[in-house]
């Protein structure tokens, strides 16, 4: 559907990059719902370059059925070179690489990295002209419209990353400022996708097919890029391609979500094993049962109670008697 150097997509949907949750087993269970491709949680540049013992676990993973980036922070060319290079000695399996130009998380813009590096568009360029020269796979971008209203500098920034040889841009329709909140400003970039030479990818609060419609039509991007709206709900992913093909689009179904909930709870054991993969679950078992009647004490329960997979595989259980009773009456 459309394409980046030599990666064939077939597909209007990625999934990005979030930390905490975006591990391994997390996308190889979302890569069977038709993603175009996913990008790993944020690494750090001096982590690799340190040798950061869970930094270069972020990197170590193995081919999935969809394309997988690996997304490097960082604020000099000379260091995010060093950890491109850094990646290929580790990992064959790497498919490109994608630069943070959009975090907008204290920490890492007092650093000077993720959405600080919107105040410096030919430092942006620089950073991916550097990486190029050390890697014949594509880079992408994933930026935000600026740092502030003041400073809308999205233009400017595609343009030099543009001239240095990014095959894509991901672009967060939020300033810095805005950090996740209030209504995504896809107005202020519409028909943006005309105004460039590479893809075009649009990201913010799609949760819902008919977001994915909005923000496509009103910037022609090429593809969404989904986040949270995805954590919890997978079939998201296979509704906004269907609607693209002409297709039907399904309603969540509670049989359907226990099986995804138990499926994704496995990826994340055989990946971290169960003490940790559970703790990691409380925060996203929750998610696959929003919009389901009298949910709210499993809820509260799946975060607290997870120390097992045999405690998840029982709370469903108990929910899932219940929910049909109700159905019954």
């Amino acid at each position: 559907m459309f394409k980046f150097d030599n990666l064939k997509l077939d597909s209007k949907v990625i999934l990005a990059p979030m930390a905490g949750i975006t591990s391994f087993g997390y996308r190889k269970f979302m890569s069977q719902f038709g993603l175009s491709y996913c990008v790993t949680e944020m690494v750090s540049d001096m982590g690799l370059i340190y040798g950061n013992k869970e930094t270069k676990s972020y990197i170590t993973f193995d081919k999935l059925d969809c394309p997988t980036g690996v997304q490097l922070f960082g604020n000099t060319p000379e260091n995010m070179a060093k950890a491109v290079q850094i990646c290929e000695k580790m990992n064959q399996n790497i498919d490109f690489y994608d630069v943070n130009m959009g975090c907008p998380v204290k920490k890492v813009v007092d650093a000077g990295s993720g959405s600080a590096l919107m105040k410096n568009p030919k430092l942006c360029g620089d950073i991916v002209r550097a990486m190029k020269a050390v890697t014949d796979k594509p880079i992408t971008v994933k930026i935000r419209l600026g740092f502030d209203l003041s400073n809308l500098t999205y233009l400017e920034v595609i343009d030099e990353v543009t001239k240095a040889g990014a095959s894509l841009v991901a672009i967060h329709a939020r300033t810095r400022k805005d950090m996740y909140q209030g209504s995504p400003r896809f107005e202020e970039i519409r028909g943006l996708r005309k105004k460039m030479k590479i893809p075009l990818v649009i990201s913010g609060n799609i949760y819902s097919v008919s977001d994915a419609i909005k923000a496509m039509e009103i910037t022609g991007a090429d593809a969404v890029m989904v986040a949270r709206g995805a954590v919890g709900n997978p079939n998201l992913i296979r509704n906004i391609n269907s609607y693209f093909r002409g297709g039907e689009t399904n309603e969540k179904n509670l049989d359907e979500q226990i099986g995804y909930c138990l499926e994704l709870a496995r990826d994340l054991i055989d990946e971290k094993g169960e003490e940790i993969a559970m703790r990691v679950y409380r925060g996203i078992a929750t998610k696959f049962f929003d919009g389901f009647p009298d949910s709210k004490q499993l809820k509260n329960r799946l975060s607290t109670e997870l120390n097992k997979c045999s405690d998840l595989v029982s709370l469903l259980e108990e929910y899932r008697l219940y929910y049909n009773s109700k159905r019954e009456l």
